[in-house]
């Protein structure tokens, strides 16, 4: 890459660097041979970091390159509205620097100038989240921001006091380290999810993925399933640490999916099966992505328990998953191909296993020895770095581990780019109480009961994640209907981890589907059709945020431990798997006609109730189809 598009490369990962420098020395936790250097105070850091993000984000996707086709003309017009942006910007993010410093030392009195700041500043982050993320966020931003300044004429509930434009607009969305736009939510995220993207990055940048797919598949190969049972595997692996579905389908099923189109299985379903793996990469501990992070500060709990409270109902999707491959290949009478190739996986594939083992390894021994998550991260990191070297790769070439390094950066400004607007959003509903105003009238209408609540929950949770990242579509969502979910007994935990799910599946549902989407280019199959593909393998993934929510005990370290009635439900659980599994592909034991498929959904349904007689009737229900089915499979 030459010429002015490789300036702007080169700058950008300066600009990547520095910015994961930052927050990685911000995060140091100050153990053993460690300095402790940060936290550095929130005013300054925030600054910097949203102004690098700006300065990032227009560097990698300038209007100026994205108006270029047109003439250019239009080049030199978006050059000058990429200039105004930041220059504007800076402007606001330097009197948030220098006036909330003021506030820390005494009185400020907010004049025009404050407002303008204020709304200019929020004005340009919906634009630089439009520059990065599309139109869905940032329209939704808009929207609660235009609520903002116009609540008082609004009928009902929805009516808010009249706002007092100089007075009151500046320390409610822009001056306010704490619910401001650039404050609190902003601090979780740079203090917490930071170090987490970069080691992510680092981690793709190793090496370890490719190796991570091509030992999948050599303990895979002779199963039915093979190279699909691989990138199961291999996803949900490397989709902990990536927490990104659309990378993820990227950097995996450029290998797994050309792999299940030779097994025999149709493109389709080839990128249907990465699409949902990659997808619930999101919900596998010990990373899970951003999300969980952000959750473990937001209820003010210790992300070791998070990630131990999601590790059932993970390992349950995943099975699914393996249940539907299964099924198909079945279906297909698709055999396990002992002389098959295992994708090349040598020696050096198993060593190069330890880039992944031993940095994860030191995430969860750091987290159960009581440091902080961010602190563990740093500590993966430190583990990641000499352990890379066993990559023959990396030593050859060691800048790579830079260049990774400052690609972190890059990615963490994609996501500050969202997490601007979702601060708008935050800062909208502290400042007019309308969340729980919200709240109230959502239990009004569905009069207390649990099921349409959680319904209700469910489609503004899909609803929005289409359109947005997980981690702004999980946060959004909590903060307007969670303290709905807590009100009718569920605990902080599971209610959050309920909409978490459900931000998660946006992913593979249609309309939008952006996983699916991705893995259709790869598979050279129908966006569509790939994405019905993801949403019929991920079916469990609709299941089983239901099923927690009914019992608890599936979130461990959530309640009390009862274990009589963990077992009882993980056994139910199982066989309501596989019938949703065997349903969905319409072959199980034997062939599944639509009637069966239809009465097997039924009992998957009904044995996860908490009415004992009639889910343990289903079970036993169920049970007897499978028996009756084998046997006629047999006898045949």
């Amino acid at each position: 890459m030459t010429g002015a598009a490789g300036v702007r490369q080169q700058l950008a990962l300066a600009v990547g660097f520095a910015m994961a420098l930052t927050g990685v020395v911000n995060a140091l936790p100050g153990a053993w041979f460690l300095p402790r250097i940060g936290p550095f105070h929130p005013a300054p850091l925030h600054a910097f970091v949203f102004m690098a993000s700006a300065l990032a984000v227009v560097l990698t996707s300038p209007n100026a390159a994205r108006l270029a086709a047109k003439g250019r003309g239009w080049a030199k017009a978006g050059a000058l509205a990429d200039g105004l942006l930041l220059t504007a910007l800076a402007w606001t993010i330097w009197r948030f620097y220098n006036d909330t410093l003021a506030l820390d030392d005494g009185f400020v009195v907010f004049g025009r100038m404050h407002a303008a700041a204020a709304l200019g500043g929020c004005l340009l982050l919906l634009a630089l989240c439009w520059m990065v993320w599309g139109g869905a966020l940032a329209a939704f931003g808009a929207f609660v921001l235009l609520y903002y300044c116009t609540g008082e004429h609004w009928p009902g509930i929805f009516r808010t006091a009249p706002v007092d434009f100089i007075g009151g607009m500046p320390e409610d969305l822009w001056f306010n380290l704490d619910k401001g736009v650039l404050g609190g939510l902003a601090g979780i995220v740079i203090g917490t999810v930071f170090v987490f993207v970069v080691f992510g990055a680092m981690m793709e940048g190793s090496g370890a993925g490719l190796s991570l797919i091509r030992v999948s598949c050599a303990l895979t190969r002779r199963s039915r399933g093979g190279p699909a049972h691989a990138a199961i595997l291999a996803s949900g692996l490397f989709g902990t640490m990536s927490g990104a579905p659309v990378a993820n389908v990227v950097g995996t099923g450029v290998l797994t999916i050309p792999m299940i189109k030779r097994r025999g299985f149709a493109p389709a379903f080839a990128g249907g099966v990465e699409a949902a793996a990659s997808t619930g990469g999101q919900i596998m501990p010990p990373i899970m992505g951003t999300a969980a992070l952000v959750m473990a500060n937001f209820l003010g709990v210790s992300y070791l328990a998070i990630i131990t409270a999601a590790l059932l109902p993970a390992a349950f999707y995943y099975l699914s998953l393996f249940f539907g491959v299964i099924c198909e290949s079945r279906r297909l009478d698709i055999q396990a191909d002992e002389k098959e190739e295992d994708a090349g996986a040598e020696r050096q594939d198993f060593l190069n296993l330890l880039i992944v083992l031993i940095p994860v390894g030191v995430v969860v021994a750091a987290l159960v020895a009581g440091f902080s998550a961010a602190g563990s991260g740093v500590m993966a990191l430190a583990a990641l770095l000499p352990v890379s070297f066993v990559s023959p790769a990396v030593r050859a070439r060691p800048m790579i581990l830079l260049a990774a390094f400052a690609r972190g950066g890059l990615s963490f400004a994609r996501l500050m780019a969202a997490i601007g607007v979702v601060g708008v959003i935050v800062a909208t509903l502290d400042a007019t109480g309308i969340g729980l105003d919200f709240a109230a009238l959502i239990e009004e209408m569905v009069e207390g009961e649990l099921m349409p609540t959680l319904t209700v929950v469910m489609l503004a949770a899909m609803l929005l994640g289409m359109g947005m990242p997980t981690l702004p579509a999980y946060l959004t969502i909590a903060l307007i209907l969670g303290p709905t979910l807590t009100q009718l007994g569920m605990s902080l935990v599971a209610a959050h981890m309920f909409v978490f799910y459900f931000g998660v599946t946006a992913a593979i549902t249609p309309p939008v589907a952006i996983a699916g989407y991705a893995a259709a280019a790869l598979a050279g199959a129908g966006p569509l059709a790939t994405a019905l593909a993801a949403l019929r393998m991920g079916a469990g993934l609709f299941l089983v945020p239901f099923v927690f929510a009914y019992h608890p005990q599936m979130l461990l370290g959530v309640g009390p431990a009862d274990w009589p009635a963990l077992a009882s439900i993980c056994a139910r659980l199982t066989l309501a798997m596989w019938l949703l599994a065997s349903a969905m592909s319409r072959h199980g034991e034997a062939p599944v006609g639509a009637p069966q498929a239809a009465l097997r959904v039924a009992l998957a349904l009904m044995m996860v109730t908490t009415f004992p007689f009639i889910s343990w009737g289903a079970f036993l229900a169920g049970c007897a189809l499978v028996a009756r089915n084998m046997i006629k499979t047999r006898a045949n």
